[in-house]
């Protein structure tokens, strides 16, 4: 099934990355880092299927050579902290044919970066496991038509009511910076996200398959649908293997949860649409709806009869409960169970998606955890040591780097992980839920009963058309 997945990232100096090293890891190649003088060899990395640059037209053409392009990127950028890289990764339809996703990876690429400016370089990975996706390095420097490179940003006085330039106790002139490109722009996230889902439903399409993909959240495409959680790499191939993992029970719970949920609604909007398009006043009445359920003659076996007199028993107390006495009543009945359960529903999709939320936290901080030994190992070894233990200890140390990037995006500046506040939201959520899915079955129950209700009205009704059809006629006439 095609999913939607595309992460945007930054490759910066001041979090201790190199571009050099991203864009040996991507391509699986050996690459000098002319900067440090660090050798990083990925040449045993498996599961590279394709890697190419694309450029400008006035890029210089030496900048096709991977090491070439990413050193002139380390030399041009001289600052401890400079951003290097823009890193975006995005899933490829396992639909399509790996010929069929180099080609839409290609044509994303240049027509959403290239051919405004930015030099690209493309790595499509896939190790079997049913997860190809596409590594697109981008450069974050324009480049002048003479080829060589441009400034990210120029600065530009601030001037007050007389057009002067305003001078700050420092001595210096206030002043702003104005980026020479609009890259960096927070609309351009949005515009990528969206121009990906485009290009490749359109290659979906185009091949025959029938699935698409969305960059929008559930909620913004006014979905009333609960997500699923993103299984990574480790726990596709353990689910893959046949070993169940958290992740992958949450998503199969959700799965049957949204099932249920549709089911259900569409159910009772099916009685809503009978009910109200029925002529009430003829109506046949609940007396005689409920002789029709407990009537028994048609049912064959004892068990088939004990089971009629069960439902019977259960719409009764239903009718009796809600002080359903007439058809309008049970109309209006309806439309409030409908309302109930949509409110429902939703509070229960509300909790679900923060439970995933939690669960996400929460297993990001078993992992931070579990490896966080490893990773200490790995940044105490001399750096001639590391790519050998990196070989080595790869998912480790980058489940590590992935959980830890993760908390520096969501602590917002905090310095210690709330995982006992998580884990006590958590709790109480679980049993809100459970409150609300007793609520839930409770409703699911009386749509039961008044679809017996409207079964039984609509055979009285079929055994009454041919006594009513003389009447309407006389009526038409009329």
């Amino acid at each position: 099934m095609a999913i939607y997945h595309l992460s945007i990232k930054i490759i910066s100096r001041g979090k201790s990355k190199s571009a050099v090293a991203a864009a040996a890891y991507r391509s699986g190649e050996k690459l000098i880092n002319d900067y440090d003088g660090e050798v990083h060899d990925y040449t045993k990395k498996s599961g590279i299927i394709h890697t190419e640059i694309l450029l400008p037209d006035h890029a210089p053409r030496e900048y096709a050579n991977r090491s070439v392009l990413w050193n002139a990127v380390e030399r041009v950028e001289g600052n401890c902290n400079s951003q290097l890289a823009r890193d975006i990764e995005f899933a490829l339809p396992v639909e399509l044919s790996m010929d069929q996703n180099i080609s839409l990876a290609r044509e994303y690429v240049q027509n959403h970066f290239v051919n405004k400016g930015m030099c690209a370089d493309i790595c499509v990975h896939n190790i079997g496991v049913g997860n190809p996706h596409a590594h697109i390095m981008l450069t974050m420097r324009p480049i002048e038509q003479d080829g060589r490179w441009g400034a990210k940003s120029k600065k530009e006085y601030i001037l007050d009511a007389n057009e002067e330039k305003i001078k700050l106790p420092s001595g210096e002139y206030k002043s702003r910076k104005i980026y020479t490109v609009d890259w960096n722009d927070n609309s351009k996230a949005e515009e990528w996200r969206e121009g990906w889902a485009k290009i490749a439903n359109y290659y979906l399409v185009r091949n025959g398959v029938a699935e698409v993909i969305d960059h929008r959240s559930y909620q913004r495409q006014g979905l009333n649908i609960l997500p699923t959680v993103h299984m990574g790499v480790a726990a596709s191939q353990m689910e893959k293997k046949g070993i169940t993992t958290d992740r992958g029970s949450i998503n199969r719970e959700v799965i049957s949860m949204n099932k249920e949920l549709r089911q259900t609604m569409a159910r009772i909007k099916k009685q809503k649409t009978w009910l109200f398009s029925q002529p009430l006043v003829n109506a046949p009445s609940l007396v005689d709806t409920m002789g029709a359920i407990a009537d028994s003659k048609n049912l064959n076996t004892q068990w088939q009869r004990i089971k009629n007199l069960q439902t019977s028993a259960k719409v009764l107390i239903f009718l009796q409960n809600n002080d359903i006495g007439d058809f309008p009543q049970l109309v209006q009945k309806a439309t409030n169970v409908h309302t109930e359960l949509k409110e429902v529903s939703e509070s229960i999709k509300a909790m679900e998606r923060r439970l995933n939320t939690l669960s996400e936290h929460l297993a990001q901080w078993q992992l931070l955890n579990q490896h966080k030994a490893i990773y200490k190992k790995y940044k105490e070894l001399p750096q001639k040591k590391q790519d050998d233990f990196y070989d080595k200890h790869e998912e480790e140390i980058e489940l590590f780097k992935s959980a830890s990037d993760y908390f520096n995006k969501i602590l917002n500046g905090r310095k210690t992980i709330p995982t006992k506040e998580w884990q006590a939201e958590q709790k109480k959520l679980l049993a809100d839920r459970f409150n609300l899915c007793e609520k839930y079955y409770k409703l699911k129950e009386e749509v039961r009963c008044v679809e017996v209700l409207q079964r039984s009205a609509e055979k009285l009704m079929k055994e009454d058309i041919p006594k009513l059809a003389p009447t309407i006629s006389r009526d038409i006439a009329l």
